[in-house]
């Protein structure tokens, strides 16, 4: 009877960790579209920033705003802010990725929510190199968010910026606007957590299982739970109490790739293409069923690798990177510490 008991309990929280970041329908107190979703209904849609481009450069280590406007490409023209933002990106990019604020008076009569503030990351490359490594990124984005509503949305554009500070300067790229904390925390009617160090058990043990196996499975190094790398934690206000680990930045993966990216030197690894798993301390029987739920959206993760604005080598480099994963999931239930990439041919 115990046993049968602990087994409905299980599945009881396992119908939790899905529902409840798919708890998105109380997205604001007035339910009104948001400026990230009314830019972004399209991907790959065209827009136009116009701003001193050379100014912000100079001055990219600070967090200084600077005015500009965002063409749609419809021609509607919101009057922004922006200043550089981001830390290891905006040292070695040549436009380091950007903070745009929107006017909430503009939004408010456009019957829009005031939530004004989203996140641009843009290449770090002036070249088809750079276009390729963001899009793999966006792809990444994409399948974490294709696994769960507990994610930090991110939408591709074609972004062509006019530097105001030179006179007919123009540069076109494919470019990701990335949803603001504000907008993430109201929609999945959250709150943040800014604590170091937090235990395992004050996790959404599932779901925190799944952010280990999902960092794993892109050979992702660069994050990490107690020190708030490169993840958000929050509590939701409907749940539990406990905590759900949201990741975002994945250019230091081993899916992405990046000339200068490189593992977290505690792993021991020489390359980002070979595998650390990172278990934060979560049980080994949790990550598991986590694994379990990766092999069953397969299909899904590889069909979203099939993206237009990639080259079909690109789509293949991507899917061969994630076989050596799941070949390895598929011949034993057992997950290694380590997954090393077979050597080359």
């Amino acid at each position: 009877m115990k046993k049968e008991q602990t087994t409905i309990a299980h599945i009881l929280f396992g119908l939790l960790f899905f529902l409840i970041p798919y708890h998105q329908q109380a997205q604001t107190e007035t339910d009104l579209p948001s400026v990230f979703e009314r830019l972004t209904s399209q991907e790959g849609v065209k827009m136009t920033l116009e701003t001193d481009l050379t100014t912000i450069i100079s001055n990219k280590k600070t967090n200084q705003y600077f005015p500009g406007n965002l063409i749609t490409a419809d021609g509607k023209t919101y009057k922004i802010e922006l200043r550089p933002r981001g830390k290891y990106r905006r040292k070695v990019a040549e436009i380091p990725p950007l903070k745009i604020k929107f006017k909430k008076k503009e939004l408010n009569a456009e019957g829009l929510d005031t939530l004004n503030e989203i996140k641009l990351v843009l290449p770090c490359y002036d070249n088809a190199l750079g276009d390729e490594l963001i899009v793999k990124e966006y792809i990444i984005y994409r399948m974490f968010e294709k696994l769960t509503g507990a994610s930090i949305r991110a939408r591709l554009i074609r972004l062509t910026i006019r530097d105001t500070h030179v006179e007919k300067s123009k540069k076109t790229m494919l470019a990701i606007l990335v949803e603001h904390d504000e907008e993430l925390l109201a929609r999945l009617n959250a709150r943040p957590v800014e604590e170091y160090g937090i235990p395992a058990d004050s996790l959404m043990t599932h779901q925190a299982a799944l952010v280990s196996m999902f960092e794993y499975m892109i050979g992702n190094t660069d994050w990490e739970v107690s020190m708030m790398r490169n993840v958000r934690l929050i509590r939701s206000t409907d749940s539990t109490g406990k905590v759900l680990v949201i990741p975002y930045d994945f250019d230091f993966s081993g899916l992405v790739s990046a000339p200068y990216s490189s593992p977290a030197s505690e792993t021991g690894l020489k390359t980002v293409r070979d595998r650390f798993l990172i278990s934060n301390g979560i049980k080994t029987a949790d990550l598991k069923k986590a694994a379990k739920i990766l092999k069953a959206s397969k299909k899904d993760l590889y069909s979203l690798c099939n993206s237009k604005y990639l080259s079909s080598t690109a789509t293949l480099e991507m899917k061969d990177y994630l076989d050596t994963f799941f070949n390895v999931l598929e011949e034993s239930d057992e997950i290694p510490q380590i997954l090393k990439m077979p050597p080359s041919d």
